[in-house]
């Protein structure tokens, strides 16, 4: 095939098999319009006469649009839209929709009528019920930016989409701060496995909802049950902010699903704003089967993939921004990619409503609460400075394995003041940066530090010197 004509001839080809499945008419209005313009690798671009044209096409066309492409060109076919709102302007592109959100398939539940007592000897009703995933059609692995701040959930996330319930990583844990991605990794998980098994029962649901589910069904007789079963049925669980799942009842229902769904071999994704064994008032025995699959601590992203989200997002809201301007932004912000998000959205809604250009100036008077907020934000790495500069050690000192008694107590004040004064920050994540010490180490820590600042009052007086440095009165 003649490699310029390539993307004319793959689009025929895509045509000859549409106009033989839709009304002619339909056909000769919405399909011949379109002009193809490149194909590159297995992504298509056409060229359609507006944004109406667009978005008439995603509603009533989708479906077989994307089948279509993925007969001629192959399973990883994607289909991007450009446009001209005005003659004179730049041509948009936009990327095509993720789809409809996805539905189980209706399941069979046994269930009580509230003026009966369960018994050996009552025979149930079934009840049918369809139970809504409750899966974002734009959390899928193809709007997710990898980086090696998600590298391991991403790719753990890929393996258990080809065989939920059949891989070592069961449950998949994952956690770390907020706006790093947990809730997109997970729900792509779930699109990613409807997809390729749309047989399989998939629900999305928080920690929170789980709890006021549970507490709603405890007060209405025999209503349990029917919780219990209901759950039960699931082929994917997904349970987002698995730290709200509190109080002693709650636990006992969802330990008595963890164990059913896992030794039926469906599949359990778990995330939480922190580590397994960070998890307060939890009891034991569901903290050990949280360890029992695989747990993934996200990161902060670092530069190259905070400047590659920006982009990304551009292109899915059609709306070109310089690159200085997402250079700098990406620059500038690096905490999270919500409050990345969030700045890139508030430019472009500022710019267009004021009939702005995107400049370096706009963006940084419009950014300018969240950098100052995130200049006073405390890190690991500012901390472990902070205590250098007291004791007058090189950081090379610090997490070095010296058992000297200075560098080791230097050291478990660091550690102390990381678990006491960052939020949201695991003591995995801790010793991973002082020292490459574990979980345990860092408790240890902790605990130590704690003792010697009640009954040593000149090392109380350290600790309290360099949280002033840290955290100023003013502050």
């Amino acid at each position: 095939m003649n490699e310029q004509g390539r993307h004319i001839d793959t689009w025929n080809n895509c045509l000859r098999i549409i106009e033989q499945i839709i009304d002619p008419q339909k056909f000769d209005t919405w399909f011949r319009p379109i002009k193809p313009v490149s194909l590159v690798d297995d992504v298509l671009t056409i060229e359609v006469p507006s944004d109406f044209f667009r978005e008439y096409l995603e509603g009533a066309f989708l479906d077989i649009i994307k089948k279509t492409l993925q007969r001629v060109i192959g399973s990883g076919a994607k289909l991007v839209y450009t446009f001209r709102p005005v003659r004179r302007e730049e041509a948009m592109r936009l990327p095509a929709s993720q789809g409809v959100p996805p539905t189980n398939r209706t399941v069979a539940i046994t269930s009580y009528h509230p003026s009966e007592n369960p018994s050996p000897f009552v025979f149930p009703g079934i009840q049918k019920v369809q139970i809504n995933p409750r899966l974002n059609p734009v959390y899928c692995f193809e709007n997710l930016v990898e980086g090696e701040c998600n590298k391991m959930g991403v790719t753990a996330g890929e393996s258990i989409s080809l065989s939920p319930g059949k891989t070592p990583f069961n449950p998949l844990f994952l956690f770390g701060g907020s706006g790093l991605g947990k809730t997109h990794i997970a729900q792509a998980i779930g699109l990613a496995i409807k997809e390729k098994y749309p047989d399989l029962v998939v629900l999305y649901v928080t920690g929170n909802e789980f709890k006021t589910q549970y507490m709603d069904a405890v007060t209405v007789r025999n209503k349990l049950t029917d919780f219990l079963a209901y759950y039960m049925k699931i082929d994917v669980l997904i349970v987002d902010d698995i730290q709200d799942l509190v109080g002693q009842g709650t636990h006992t229902a969802f330990f008595n699903i963890f164990n059913h769904l896992h030794q039926n071999g469906k599949q359990l994704i778990l995330t939480s704003d922190r580590a397994p064994v960070d998890l307060q008032n939890f009891e034991d025995r569901l903290l050990s089967r949280f360890k029992w699959g695989l747990s993934v601590e996200l990161r902060r992203p670092d530069y190259q993939t905070r400047l590659a989200m920006l982009k990304a997002r551009c292109f899915r809201e059609g709306v070109p921004v310089s690159d200085k301007v997402l250079e700098f932004l990406a620059t500038r912000i690096k905490s999270n990619f919500r409050e990345l998000e969030g700045a890139l959205i508030s430019l472009i809604a500022h710019a267009t409503l004021t009939h702005q250009e995107d400049s370096i100036e706009l963006a940084e008077r419009i950014t300018g609460h969240i950098i100052e907020d995130e200049q006073n934000d405390l890190s690991i790495d500012r901390i472990q400075s902070a205590v250098c500069d007291y004791f007058n050690l090189t950081r090379e000192t610090l997490v070095s394995p010296s058992r000297k008694r200075q560098i080791v107590q230097a050291r478990q004040i660091a550690m102390y003041l990381c678990r006491n004064l960052i939020s949201n920050c695991s003591l995995s994540a801790i010793g991973a940066e002082i020292g490459g010490k574990d979980h345990a180490t860092v408790l240890h820590a902790c605990t130590t530090v704690s003792d010697l600042m009640s009954t040593d009052r000149v090392f109380k007086q350290y600790v309290c010197d360099i949280e002033r440095m840290l955290v100023p009165a003013d502050r």
